[in-house]
């Protein structure tokens, strides 16, 4: 997803420059046809629509009575200038969210036909500056067809209407109730661009997971015996499309794919050029690293023909070794790299997690086995790590066994101490999820998965083991909590920070 690597460490960019030095072929290993990169399926981004809308009105004077509302926008010229002040805060609005962002032309509504014709628009958000106009036009602006989002000035430029009344009148209707359709609370925001990009971020991450379609190879499965109905809760509140590809089909995959050795002699080349990157070292059999990037190319293949990005393996810790001589963990890790999602265990419980906060981010998500949190710390740890964790540059990593069955190639990814890390724990049912703050503190080689962090917890740790559910949990670096917040709030999901 990031155009900016450095060809020096990027998985990716080495494949694609190894490529080109063979003449651009790219051998299929599903068809073991040629194909070039470019017809590769690339991951998957929906743009997200956002309709910016001014509700305003002009009032005439009558003489000894109340005849204008609050608010500054008082003539032809005060409008002027406000769509003007508009129109720069969307522009740099576009470029802080560095997502993919469609922000159509500023519109006006005075009137609820107006409203009414905007209404109907194939817009994803509604973006309502709410600087004056009538109730009944802002009700008809919000859509419940639409996401939206209700911006009031009080200091960034003249003062709206909509500061002084919005809760009591809009959403409140002058009781304590509130009612309106397609607006909440938390959809209001006063004065900060940042606030409105935090909540187009959550959006875009939400639109982005709903309806997701991911390959699961052995089926899709749920962790303990709470997870058992987390495959279809993910199809029923997620509207995930769940793609079950038989170990059997797998296996005559490999089959065919070892077949070609034209694919094989690639892949044992990418394997080389891989160990010989900065901050890469082989502590496994050399022979296992150039079967991971064979088995790499079997789920790409599979990436392509279901026309996904995101694959996730079940029985990892035994089927698929026998099939493959290798295990999963290099390759999930080399597709994470590489802009993808691909998790191992088929964790339904913990996947919707992942592949929303992989969207907020921007960035690679570290599915891991938590410990018991205590003295302000906890170890996250997981045999499948991406490198390329700040969503460009490569960290160091050990290439290991896996530690279970000390087999195959597994990364032990070493995390830069410093950064802070946001912290997913989905509970079983989906009802609630529970997220913290924490900071990188160390990167221990214990006997437990190869991948492995300790955190400083940023809340209360007491509160964090009173409060967690589930099992597996989600991390990536950065801070996106309220992102996520905002985002689990629009899908009926609870949210708890400690």
């Amino acid at each position: 997803m990031n155009n900016s690597c450095c060809s020096c460490l990027a998985s990716s960019c080495s494949r694609r420059s190894f490529l080109a030095q063979a003449g651009g072929a790219l051998v299929s290993a599903a068809t073991l046809g040629a194909a070039s990169p470019s017809d590769r399926q690339k991951p998957i981004l929906q743009t997200l629509k956002v309709q910016p809308v001014l509700a305003y009105d002009f009032y005439k004077r009558r003489e000894a009575t109340s005849w204008r509302p609050w608010g500054g926008i008082l003539t032809e010229q005060d409008l002027a200038q406000e769509k003007e002040r508009i129109g720069g805060e969307l522009k740099a609005l576009s470029a802080a969210m560095k997502l993919p962002l469609e922000v159509r032309p500023l519109a006006t509504a005075r009137t609820a036909d107006e409203a009414a014709a905007l209404a109907k628009g194939s817009h994803d958000v509604t973006l309502l500056y709410g600087a004056g106009g009538n109730q009944k036009v802002l009700e008809t602006l919000l859509s419940p067809s639409h996401w939206n989002l209700l911006f009031l000035r009080h200091r960034s430029g003249p003062a709206y209407l909509w500061y002084e009344i919005a809760d009591p009148r809009l959403l409140r209707k002058t009781v304590d109730q509130r009612t309106q359709p397609g607006l909440g609370v938390q959809d209001v925001v006063v004065d900060s661009q940042a606030e409105v990009v935090l909540r187009l971020r959550g959006l875009y991450g939400l639109k982005n997971t709903l309806g997701k379609r991911i390959v699961a190879v052995g089926g899709a499965s749920g962790w303990g015996a709470g997870g058992r109905q987390a495959p279809q809760i993910s199809r029923d509140l997620w509207k995930m499309e769940i793609v079950d590809v038989p170990y059997k089909d797998l296996g005559e995959r490999i089959k065919r794919a070892r077949s070609s050795d034209a694919l094989v002699k690639r892949c044992a080349a990418e394997a080389d050029r891989y160990l010989k990157q900065r901050g890469v070292t082989l502590d496994t059999q050399r022979s296992f690293v150039p079967k991971s990037f064979l088995l790499t190319e079997v789920f790409r293949d599979l990436l392509d023909e279901y026309k996904t990005d995101a694959i996730t393996i079940n029985q990892c810790m035994g089927t698929i070794m026998g099939m493959s001589e290798t295990t999963a963990c290099l390759p999930l890790s080399l597709l994470n790299d590489d802009g993808y999602m691909a998790f191992c265990e088929s964790d339904f419980v913990v996947i919707p997690s992942g592949v929303l906060l992989r969207y907020i981010s921007n960035k690679p998500v570290f599915l891991n086995d938590p410990t018991h949190p205590h003295d302000g710390l906890v170890t996250m740890a997981h045999c499948t790590a991406p490198r390329r964790n700040d969503g460009q540059n490569m960290d160091p990593a050990r290439i290991l066994t896996h530690f279970e069955s000390d087999y195959g190639a597994s990364p032990k990814v070493e995390f830069r101490k410093g950064t802070p890390m946001t912290v997913i724990d989905p509970d079983f049912a989906s009802q609630r999820w529970l997220g913290f703050l924490s900071e990188v503190v160390d990167n221990p080689f214990l006997h437990i998965c190869r991948s492995q962090v300790d955190v400083a917890i940023k809340g209360n740790t007491d509160k964090l083991v009173e409060e967690m559910r589930g099992f597996h949990w989600m991390a990536c670096h950065g801070n996106y909590l309220k992102e996520t917040g905002y985002a689990l709030r629009k899908a009926g999901v609870d949210w708890l920070v400690v």
